[in-house]
């Protein structure tokens, strides 16, 4: 809706004016200046009058968007801190030896990434030898998150300061003998050099976000000074687009993390083309980063632009750098000069004029090579105004040509991702423009040679040197093994005593157990427990007024609940992540924590609870980072399973997290059906995690949130809970020719077990045995491992197979989750099988009608058993038929 002269409403309009006659003398002042200087000096003074009111501290909106130019003026960079000539020397011999790595491996099929590097290769150099520090200084170093597909520059920097060999470059993508390179960074295949996995597009920068918020937690609860560890995230353009990249912004801003810069290199290219083809991706991520509170800085033009903008007196320049797409300005890239001066500066008559006063090899420079990216002083005055600039994180925006100083068969091309190696004369043609000193006789039967100046060069010395001084190589993972002592027994003891005639879901029981060895003087304060929102269905409520909900900020207001026992309590120091709904922020947070012994050599114990369904097949991806990583905790799936969530619905309904979670080799999972195997399960995990001889693996646990009498832990039974099965309740045969059936199940299908058990028993004369599987998946772990030392000549015997050796009868195996699950270890059990579980669809009803419908109840296991000593002619047919009648199935 307008007025009648047709002017939008603004909310000034909702504000009275103490003088309507000012307000009209500078409307009168902006419309004389646009009559007569044009839109575009209006425009420039009103943005002028913003950014000097900014400076005198006047509240205003901030501008989205500046002008397509660089942030920090030639005349306001720093000094140099550095030899540029020698820099320059060094970034040659990585920019050869990361494409020769990746071309001699194009030779066998391999593949591997050129062009990325190629475009970056300045933004690394620069950070390495000025900004980035090592974990052998003061504190915990930099954490550097490398994009994946700039390892090959990374490796090669390695092989010129003597830390990777030309056999190990030669086995770029070639890892199974032991001493190869990863295509990306991978701590679990290269643990002494890479810190984070960063190639799964998206999960960098959400991670390295919540990596800065986590140094920033462990320095407010005085576990670890991180004042000097300062996280830098390099990014492609086109990662952008992943929705993770941009998921935590508004948090980095909110929780003004200074520690963090994103780097992100504005090379203007996808993997097949451009990233915003007919618009301004520059553009669009400042507005994005302003608009969530970032400080941005925009590297875009090298110093050849310089004089372009000092002869641009009217502004058409600018003009046309902001409307030009970016599809069209790599095309100016590739074409030649005449080319740029008719459809760039031909498009604007003051544009034309300007023109006539450059050389062609000016023009020339500006558009093929000059971006700020590829100027160290360019790089290094963003990097400094970077990491001195309080109370935001910044983003800097630099420009780059992907694939420079590759050719131009390489630089600009649509498809140069995809293109895996450079001909010999291409390379001759590098080394040229390099500088480097490679004799034509290095090229032997075809193949390109490595570069390296000597171990005791100039250039090896200086990078060393300039290492040193920041804190020794970088990027680098240490690990300084310290075991936590364990705790003691008496919160473990609560659980193995069982809930007598009182009710506890497992889900209390565990958060229970959790807050009691958070109490633990020696480990207490190393747990870290995390929660996307929600915290209140996991009855974790009475952790926050004695743990705190950890906030940079504090408690800034009184909680509408202060006068209640379990009040909403946030703390600078407070122990619990409360994420919001965010299961990828609060499975960020956990991967932060978990890897924390490496990072800051800090052993936190994170245990992140979540709804069972919002994990694995939600944020699946990160658990695999989190394998990668090396990382280790308990992440729990609360309200598992497909039938005990009520009400809720197939969307809420998960009877396939643990199917999926059997894919990740470092993943041990459990499902525990009473609050002791619980205990046993958690203890065991603590040894297993961070006793002496620590094992790189997380525990994942689904507990349940139906409440059941909890029973006190038999004898004799730890071994079998931690290996995965047990004998919970033998059956009392009637008879002594009694036909016997072994029940198998898991979480809390064993109460449907023990049910069909006694169903069995009463109406049928059939002796029972109820096995509690507490874990399908490690059953099947140590099978396959038994099955491997078969291939090498050892005789080993599954423990399944140990376990039920002799017991009578056919296996029924019965869950909460599809069949798949426990049909896992099928094979190995030499009874004959049969499996019921949860397959399809959840759906919203009561518990026992949505386990009938899914015939997991215990009428249909007794009936399912009936079926099987029917088969084997244990009993009459006519049983089976007898049994659905009277259950009414």
């Amino acid at each position: 809706m307008t007025d009648p002269v047709g002017k939008l409403p603004s909310e000034l309009d909702q504000l009275p004016d103490r003088d309507p006659e000012e307000t009209a003398e500078w409307a009168a002042s902006l419309d004389a200046v646009t009559k007569a200087a044009g839109p575009h000096r209006a425009a420039y003074l009103m943005r002028r009058s913003l950014q000097h009111a900014e400076g005198a501290g006047l509240a205003l909106p901030k501008l989205l968007e500046t002008d397509y130019v660089n942030s920090i003026p030639t005349a306001a960079e720093p000094a140099f801190d550095g030899d540029l000539e020698m820099e320059s020397r060094i970034t040659a011999w990585n920019r050869w030896n990361a494409a020769a790595m990746v071309t001699r491996g194009a030779r066998l099929g391999v593949g591997g990434h050129i062009a990325t590097f190629a475009s970056a290769a300045w933004l690394y150099e620069t950070g390495f030898n000025h900004f980035f520090r090592g974990k052998e200084g003061d504190g915990s170093g930099d954490q550097l998150y490398i994009q994946g597909h700039a390892s090959p520059g990374i490796y090669a920097r390695a092989f010129l300061d003597g830390r990777l060999s030309e056999q190990q470059l030669d086995n770029f993508r070639q890892e199974a003998g032991g001493d190869g390179l990863p295509s990306y960074p991978h701590p679990r295949r290269l643990p002494w050099l890479w810190e984070f996995p960063t190639v799964s597009m998206g999960l960098g920068p959400l991670s390295a976000i919540y990596q800065a918020r986590f140094n920033r937690y462990l320095a407010n609860r005085n576990i670890k000074d991180t004042s000097n560890s300062h996280v830098w995230a390099f990014l492609g353009d086109g990662e952008m687009d992943e929705p993770e990249s941009t998921a935590a912004l508004a948090l980095a801003a909110r929780e003004r993390l200074d520690n963090l810069t994103f780097v992100i290199n504005c090379n203007l290219q996808r993997l097949d083309g451009p990233v915003r083809a007919n618009f301004r991706v520059v553009q669009e991520l400042e507005g994005a980063f302003r608009g969530a509170g970032w400080n941005v800085i925009k590297t875009l033009w090298g110093n050849a632009w310089d004089e372009l903008f000092q002869l641009d007196t009217t502004g058409a320049l600018v003009r046309r750098l902001r409307e030009v797409p970016d599809a069209q300005f790599q095309t100016y890239a590739t074409r030649d000069v005449a080319y740029i001066r008719e459809h760039f500066f031909g498009a604007d008559p003051a544009l034309a004029e300007l023109a006539k006063l450059l050389t062609d090899a000016k023009i020339a420079e500006c558009f093929y090579t000059s971006r700020g990216g590829h100027e160290a002083r360019k790089v290094y005055a963003a990097y400094r105004a970077a990491v001195e600039h309080k109370g935001a994180p910044t983003v800097i925006l630099a420009q780059t040509v992907k694939g420079y100083t590759l050719g131009k068969g390489f630089e600009s091309k649509n498809a140069n991702h995809q293109m895996k190696k450079l001909s010999i004369d291409e390379f001759k043609g590098m080394r040229e423009l390099l500088g480097l000193p490679i004799p034509d006789s290095a090229f032997t039967d075809g193949q390109v040679p490595y570069g390296h100046p000597g171990a005791d060069s100039p250039e090896v010395r200086y990078l060393q040197e300039r290492r040193a001084a920041l804190g020794g190589p970088a990027p680098a993972r240490r690990v300084h093994a310290v075991a936590l002592p364990e705790p003691q027994e008496r919160a473990f003891a609560a659980l193995k005593k069982g809930s007598g005639n009182q009710e506890m879901a497992t889900t209390m029981a565990f958060v229970r157990l959790v807050k009691d060895l958070m109490r633990d003087k020696e480990t207490g304060k190393r747990w870290v427990p995390i929660v996307p929102d929600e915290a209140r269905t996991f009855g974790m409520e009475s952790l926050f007024p004695s743990a705190g909900i950890y906030s940079p900020l504090g408690q800034t207001y009184e909680p509408v609940d202060r006068d209640q026992l379990m009040y909403y309590k946030e703390a600078k120091d407070g122990q619990i992540l409360n994420e919001g709904i965010t299961e990828a922020g609060a499975m960020a947070d956990f991967i932060a924590a978990a890897t924390s012994y490496a990072t800051h050599g800090e052993t936190m114990i994170p245990f992140y609870i979540f709804y069972s369904m919002f994990g694995w097949q939600r944020t699946g991806d990160q658990m695999w980072q989190l394998a990668d990583q090396l990382g280790k905790g308990f992440i729990v799936g609360a309200t598992a399973g497909r039938t005990t969530l009520t009400g809720e619905g197939l969307q809420h309904a998960d009877g396939h997290s643990h199917l999926i979670a059997s894919t990740n080799p470092a993943s041990l999972n459990y499902d525990p059906a009473f609050a002791y195997e619980i205990a046993v399960i958690v203890k065991d995990g603590l040894r297993r995690m961070y006793g002496p001889e620590a094992e790189n693996v997380f525990y994942y646990l689904t507990v349940y949130n139906e409440p059941k009498p909890q029973p006190a832990m038999p004898e004799g039974v730890e071994e079998g809970i931690v290996k995965g099965l047990y004998r919970f309740k033998e059956g009392t045969p009637a008879t002594a020719d009694a036909p016997r059936v072994q029940l198998l199940a898991s979480g809390t299908a064993i109460h449907w077990a023990l049910e069909a058990q006694e169903l069995l028993a009463a109406d049928w004369g059939v002796t029972a045995d109820v096995w509690s599987a507490t874990s399908w998946g490690e059953l099947r772990r140590e099978a396959l491992e038994c099955d491997e030392a078969l291939l090498r000549g050892e005789q080993r015997v599954p423990y399944v197979t140990q376990a039920l050796e002799g017991a009578p009868g056919p296996v029924l195996a019965v869950s909460d989750w599809m069949r798949q699950v426990p049909d896992q270890i099928s094979q190995w059990v030499q009874q004959d099988w049969s499996s019921l579980g949860t397959d399809g669809f959840g759906l919203s009803d009561t518990r026992d009608a949505a386990r009938r419908h899914f015939g997991v109840d215990a009428r249909s296991i007794t009936v399912a058993a009936l079926a099987q000593l029917a088969r084997r002619g244990e009993v009459a047919a006519s049983a089976v038929k007898e049994a659905r009648e009277r259950y009414a199935l």
